[in-house]
């Protein structure tokens, strides 16, 4: 399966939120960081607005713990259902034609609930309902969305399956 990989702010920037929040490193500076990584625009940060895309991101972390196709549509319908006020096309900055799921004009809760919702939608299609998961190495709280040729990642990052490896190899 290929990706589009041009086509997937939404999604990484879930995952990126989601793991920021998991690392305990939350603050509005990191926070600032990641959307500016996503060319998020207009970041006006407060320590209200911290707050609350910090709860929107311990709610996006369930889809990525679900072990089936219908209850990971369900968690993703919820995330839409909560996060999207209307689905629309534009090419604004001189870029491809691509979908918006809430006006220009909204706050930047508002933008970023929409992008990581219909992100995650739009990547849980393309996947036919796979591909979300969270890193199987215990003590590991991280989540990923794995765009790899076979689709069977099970560890956020190369380091976590190598630990675990060297775990399991230590046991027998």
């Amino acid at each position: 399966m290929q990706f589009d990989h041009d086509n997937m702010t939404g999604v990484r920037l879930t995952v990126d939120l989601v793991n920021l929040r998991g690392d305990g490193g939350w603050t509005g500076d990191r926070v600032a960081e990641v959307l500016r990584g996503h060319e998020i625009r207009r970041i006006e940060l407060d320590g209200g607005v911290v707050r609350d895309l910090g709860v929107w991101s311990d709610v996006l972390r369930a889809p990525f713990h679900t072990t089936t196709v219908g209850d990971r549509c369900e968690a993703v319908n919820r995330l839409l259902a909560e996060g999207t006020a209307g689905i629309y096309l534009t090419a604004h900055d001189d870029w491809r034609p691509h979908l918006h799921f809430t006006p220009e004009s909204e706050s930047l809760l508002g933008r970023v609930k929409a992008v990581t919702a219909g992100g995650l939608a739009i990547f849980t299609t393309e996947a036919e309902g796979g591909r979300l998961g969270s890193c199987a190495r215990e003590g590991c709280s991280r989540v990923f969305a794995d765009t790899s040729r076979g689709g069977r990642q099970s560890y956020c990052s190369s380091r976590c399956a190598n630990t675990d490896a060297v775990r399991r190899h230590r046991r027998s």
